[in-house]
């Protein structure tokens, strides 16, 4: 149970949302429904080894983070969601060899906190974990993982990579207020995370494959998301990449110059959160999935989940802005085959500029093609293409 931000559901039936604008076209409820039933609109169209540890990445290999997002996103990114200058760690992985950069040096140089580099040779290198790296709260407040674009962090399909959780007793309580403090401040940046799962692992509430973060802050930075899986049903978790909850005075996770594929979770094929802001940036979400079932509050006789292939928000006051991104070939199972928004009090805000959305399918319902929203007044698109 989420002491300050708890799992939410939409508050009003999927068919009361109010009629789309901006040129989008809606969808309407088919007639003779059960109730709670969505409608069914058309698809929109278009357009693990053994040890050691740490292994070099075949050449060419599609996992490291080079190459990462939009590269003809072109949008300013300000301050707050640039890299972290890493000239000085405070504690590198690895000794120059491939050999030295095990899961162990990484969970080792995680819990200490800092500015962490990686030292793996001059190759691309995979690094297998064994356990799942976890910050804990006392160590930074700065905890940066650079990984100078040839790292990838691996889960082999049977883990979580990263953790975060202010909240959490056992990382170790630092304030009176855990959902709201300004530390550990944790970034990524030019890492590749891949084959990470969260199935199973519900401390608050579950998600976030490859990443879980509450509280603090949390930014993404020139990083590469791969094939990354959390529960394939219920109807409020979700992230198979990355799962949010909680951000310090309610400020916006940055995903800036990042790519996320291959991700598949009950809801939020890439990234998922609730209550929480996000700034995407020239970024790409591709070929992800929300698999669940009887979306959210679930249907009668199903598990839940389905909506948001790519993006799913939930909560009370918030915003999502995407700019300079596109989102492409995303698949829900239920609403919002690109994103899922659903702002409960309706005081959350949708922006949407020099973006491309594309060929999301949404299977039960929508609001925009490959968008389910509700929130404040109506989304706002700005130069963008949506279809």
């Amino acid at each position: 149970m989420l002491t300050a931000c708890s799992p939410s559901v939409p508050s009003a039936d999927p068919r009361g949302a109010q009629a789309p604008g901006g040129g989008a076209s809606s969808t309407p409820s088919a007639p003779g429904q059960e109730p709670g039933a969505q409608a069914n609109p058309a698809a929109q169209t278009g357009l693990g080894s053994p040890d050691p540890t740490a292994s070099p990445s075949p050449s060419g290999a599609p996992r490291q983070a080079r190459d990462t997002g939009n590269p003809s996103g072109r949008v300013t990114v300000p301050a707050a969601g640039r890299a972290v200058d890493t000239s000085k760690p405070t504690r590198t992985v690895g000794d120059g060899t491939a050999d030295s950069c095990t899961s162990a040096a990484v969970i080792r140089a995680v819990a200490a906190g800092g500015i962490i580099t990686f030292d793996c040779g001059p190759d691309p290198v995979t690094i297998r974990m064994t356990a799942t790296a976890k910050v804990r709260n006392a160590n930074g407040p700065q905890v940066v993982l650079d990984g100078g674009g040839k790292i990838t962090l691996s889960g082999q399909g049977k883990r979580r990579i990263l953790y975060m959780n202010t909240c959490d007793a056992l990382q170790g309580w630092t304030t009176s207020h855990c959902d709201n403090q300004d530390h550990p401040r944790l970034t990524v940046q030019n890492l590749t995370f891949a084959d990470g799962d969260a199935t199973g692992q519900r401390t608050d509430g579950g998600g976030g494959g490859a990443i879980f973060v509450r509280g603090g802050r949390f930014k993404v930075v020139n990083s590469r998301f791969v094939d990354n899986r959390c529960d394939r049903t219920g109807p409020d978790l979700g992230g198979a990449a990355i799962r949010v909850l909680d951000q310090h005075d309610d400020q916006p996770v940055y995903v800036v110059n990042s790519t996320f594929t291959g991700g598949s979770c009950a809801n939020g094929g890439a990234l998922s959160s609730i209550g929480v802001s996000w700034v995407v940036l020239n970024s790409v979400l591709r070929d992800n999935d929300a698999v669940g079932e009887g979306a959210n509050p679930a249907r009668s006789g199903t598990p839940g989940g389905g909506s948001g292939g790519a993006i799913y928000c939930d909560g009370n006051t918030f915003s999502v802005r995407l700019a300079g991104t596109v989102v492409e070939d995303n698949d829900a199972r239920e609403g919002g085959g690109a994103i899922f928004f659903v702002s409960n009090d309706r005081t959350g805000t949708l922006r949407i500029e020099n973006s491309t959305l594309r060929r999301n399918p949404s299977h039960g319902f929508q609001t925009h093609p490959g968008i389910f929203y509700q929130g404040s007044g109506k989304p706002t698109f700005t130069a963008s293409t949506i279809r």
